[in-house]
């Protein structure tokens, strides 16, 4: 899905750059990609952390994997097929986002480390950080706050990563959340901490 289809486009050069936007909000645009299984707490973590920069004054959104399923995305399975181009797409938008100076959480599970790698080349260097939400199956399954590893252990639905379906941890995040042991206002202390010390809280 990711060959070039359309003939006869041309790109069109901005007079506006992704420096000019970045001046005006006062922060540097990143794609800070939560990544981990089910119920390790990606979505609460991105979802907290953006409220936290807002009340700062700073302009963050939150992508998060079952919403853009709704929407962007919602001819999509959960085939090996359908997760990379699901990846693909989010990941593009997300880019989007971040060259608009906005500080971008997004919460998907993105089992396969190639398609991380693949969204991580799309974006300048240093505009992407890979956080890992890094919590064992037996963590997430004694919370299984959405009933899915209950399911997923009674063969309702195939293809669930964890138990039926691989998940590729990554090798070299720039962070990891251990919600094995973090509370999730540690864990959004330790994130929004991380793009203080890196400078993407100030342009």
């Amino acid at each position: 899905m990711t060959d070039q289809r359309a003939t006869n486009i041309t790109w069109h050069q901005h007079h506006v750059t992704r420096e000019d936007r970045e001046k005006l909000l006062g922060q540097k645009g990143v794609t800070v990609w939560l990544t981990g299984l089910s119920g390790s707490g990606k979505s609460t973590i991105a979802v907290a952390a953006e409220e936290v920069l807002v009340s700062r004054g700073r302009l963050a959104c939150v992508l998060d994997g079952d919403n853009v399923r709704h929407g962007l995305n919602k001819n999509l399975g959960f085939s090996p097929e359908d997760r990379t181009e699901n990846i693909r797409r989010i990941g593009e938008v997300a880019k989007l986002f971040a060259e608009c100076g906005v500080i971008v959480f997004t919460s998907f599970i993105s089992p396969y480390r190639a398609d991380r790698d693949l969204v991580r080349g799309i974006h300048p260097e240093g505009r992407f950080v890979e956080a890992y939400v890094s919590a064992s199956v037996d963590t997430c399954e004694s919370r299984d706050v959405k009933g899915l590893y209950k399911k997923a252990r009674a063969g309702e639905i195939p293809e669930f990563t964890g138990i039926s379906a691989p998940y590729e941890a990554p090798s070299r995040p720039e962070l990891v959340l251990d919600t094995n042991r973090q509370s999730v206002e540690e864990s959004v202390g330790q994130l929004v901490a991380f793009l203080e010390e890196k400078g993407y809280l100030s342009s």
